[in-house]
């Protein structure tokens, strides 16, 4: 049985965060139902690498959070489309939505007006600054965001080319959502969630952002094992962290014939953190005497994690990847794989069952639902209204 089986989310997002939030919940169980207006749909159809797909609103940007879902192609502005969206309400259990701070409650669909209709609704609020705060209003985006946060300045100033703030908001606003619904268990009622993309990257960041606030904090170069080192073929990243993974480094490398002698002694992380650059520079010279693959195979053997840098096209095609089955392909075409999540369970756990839908494919089954016959659809699509 699914964990989120009978749990109704109305889906009010759109590009990554929110999107990726309600992907969760899909693939968990949840009957999730992508609302978009019927003339300007989520941006994020109309990217990716085919441009047929782009044109038909089925870009990658889109389908990699699209699965599981069902799609209603609604004009929230016009006073019927408000009133679909009220009809819904009555019987969610969650409304995700990640527009600017107010813009909901601007068209009446507030969490104050929409708990009145039903008390039981968990209704999630994805923003770059959270609602409260003099940015509260201001819009955002994962790249800003970077740039603000100081994950960009952290980062050498250089931008990282993932949008990993977008969907550590995504993951951060499901868990909220999932508390949120055990919390409803124990007091019958729901709430409003406020997710702020600037508080999960500090998040993200979090022992260097409490390091900055310390008083007279001691200025440390990076660490010697937990740096990358060039080898004979590429580059190779070391995960010697602890104290005694040194110790365990140094017998390695001098049964290997490569005694670092600084690395004998190393008991505590004061220590750790006495290492000079010299022996840094000892090590680099010993690495590129051999190939990544050579070096991999040796530290894996003492178990010291160790890993070459390899492209994402590399990365990809991960044997662990395919033993875990954490892609799949899109029910629907198979020349896309589809992403599910990063954790399986015993029982139940996430399931792809369908292709992520096309915009407005199910608006009639949705009114229907609801209660509306069809003449009143027929008028609301000839109205524009729906699509």
């Amino acid at each position: 049985m699914s964990a989120l089986k009978n749990i109704k989310v109305l889906d009010v997002t759109h590009v990554l965060a929110g999107p990726f939030c309600t992907y969760q919940l899909a693939l968990l169980g949840a009957d999730v139902l992508k609302i978009e207006s019927p003339t300007e749909p989520d941006s994020a159809r109309g990217r990716g690498p085919d441009d047929a797909a782009n044109a038909a609103g089925l870009g990658l940007n889109y389908q990699v959070q699209g699965g599981n879902k069902r799609a209603l192609a609604v004009d929230l502005s016009a006073p019927e489309g408000r009133d679909v969206i009220l009809k819904l309400v009555r019987n969610a259990d969650v409304l995700v939505e990640n527009y600017s701070t107010g813009a909901l409650g601007r068209l009446g669909l507030d969490y104050d007006t929409l708990s009145e209709i039903n008390p039981a609704l968990v209704q999630c609020s994805l923003s770059g600054y959270g609602d409260t705060g003099p940015d509260a209003e201001t819009g955002a985006y994962d790249n800003v965001i970077q740039a603000v946060s100081g994950t960009i300045a952290q980062c050498g100033g250089k931008k990282p080319g993932v949008s990993f703030i977008d969907y550590s908001a995504g993951y951060s606003a499901a868990f909220a959502v999932i508390s949120a619904l055990l919390q409803r268990v124990q007091t019958g009622r729901g709430c409003h969630i406020s997710v702020s993309m600037l508080e999960v990257a500090m998040q993200m960041m979090a022992p260097e952002v409490a390091t900055v606030q310390y008083p007279n904090a001691t200025q440390r170069s990076q660490e010697v094992g937990i740096a990358s080192y060039q080898t004979s073929d590429g580059v190779l990243t070391l995960g010697t962290f602890r104290p005694q993974q040194y110790r365990k480094l140094s017998v390695v490398l001098t049964e290997l014939g490569h005694a670092v002698l600084a690395l004998e002694n190393i008991y505590d992380w004061p220590d750790v953190w006495a290492i000079t650059q010299e022996t840094k520079m000892q090590l680099q010279q010993v690495f590129q005497m051999q190939t990544s693959a050579f070096w991999v195979q040796h530290l894996r053997a003492a178990d010291l994690p160790a890993e070459p840098v390899k492209t994402l096209a590399e990365a990809v095609q991960s044997a662990q990847l395919k033993a875990r089955a954490y892609f799949q392909p899109n029910p629907s075409d198979a020349k896309a794989t589809l992403p599910l999540t990063a954790f399986r369970m015993s029982e139940g756990g996430p399931i792809l069952s369908s292709s992520p839908p096309k915009h407005g494919q199910h608006s009639v089954d949705i009114l229907r639902e609801v209660g509306l016959n069809e003449g009143q659809i027929e008028t609301l699509l000839q109205k524009g209204v729906i699509k």
